[in-house]
């Protein structure tokens, strides 16, 4: 078993790598949510690793990666996404992102679909309606106004439900920390990316095996997004985590787990 870090260039940014698992096995690239970090996939290493050799890295903005001035786009998130499997001679790989993560799969499934074995996408979305970029817009001004603790309480109330936020506080906090140490210019330059969304006219020539995971509480990515984005995808799976909200790998790690074993025909007693 190995683990390191590193930090890869990429256009105007260094990008933090780290990698867990033996050097034999074949590759997997994990991405993260806006505002969260590499550390978010805490939970999924342990039984990645047993059939994984696993890349997760900060999206650029976010973590131990720089933030340059955005505004970014997905164009500039996939090409960082490349660059990283570049560095590390990563031909090919499953995928998986979830939220802003996951868009960014998808992006690298239609653009490069030669370096995508099997791709997961989990509570994410494809396009960009207008309320859906009204929103961002707040977001935006008041993270401006007053750094990312202005948005803390809407975006935990987003990622986890009520219940958990009651009953389970240190998933809370955890997220909380991930969220406060996010750079403003970083969650400003990723959410103008998140604006410019434009995958799901599009999704009808993904070739990669796709999956879709969705908690069914969640409110950024409703379950009717993704299984229309699903249903647009050939071949694609589908699947709704019950009692979940956006964050759903932290919030529900078993069943998160063993849907993503299913797919990568990994044991389902490594994933528990």
């Amino acid at each position: 078993m190995t683990a390191n870090t590193d930090l890869v260039i990429s256009g105007d940014a260094e990008i933090a790598v780290r990698i867990d698992g033996a050097e034999h096995l074949p590759w997997i690239v994990l991405s993260n949510s806006l505002a969260a970090d590499l550390s978010m996939w805490d939970d999924q290493i342990p039984f990645l690793t047993r059939s994984y050799r696993v890349l997760r890295y900060d999206t650029r903005g976010h973590g131990h990666s720089t933030a340059p001035v955005g505004p970014y786009s997905f164009d500039m998130l996939v090409g960082d996404l490349v660059a990283v499997m570049d560095h590390f001679d990563i031909v090919q790989a499953d995928v998986l992102g979830l939220s802003m993560g996951g868009m960014t799969a998808l992006g690298l499934g239609l653009r490069h679909p030669e370096r995508v074995g099997r791709l997961i996408c989990a509570d994410a979305r494809a396009d960009a309606p207008l309320p859906f970029v009204a929103g961002w817009d707040q977001r935006i001004a008041a993270v401006e106004t007053g750094g990312m603790g202005a948005i803390l309480t809407g975006t935990m109330e987003r990622w986890f439900t009520a219940e958990t936020r009651q009953n389970r506080p240190e998933i809370v906090d955890r997220a909380s920390r991930m969220v406060l140490s996010t750079s403003p210019v970083g969650y400003i330059g990723c959410a103008g990316a998140l604006k410019g969304l434009d995958y799901l006219r599009h999704l009808r020539r993904m070739e990669p095996e796709t999956l879709y995971i969705v908690g069914a509480e969640d409110s950024g990515a409703p379950a009717e997004t993704m299984r229309t984005m699903a249903a647009e995808t050939p071949g694609a799976q589908f699947e709704i985590l019950s009692g979940v909200a956006h964050i759903a790998n932290m919030e529900d790690v078993a069943g998160f787990n063993a849907r993503v074993a299913d797919f990568l025909d990994i044991s389902r007693q490594a994933a528990e």
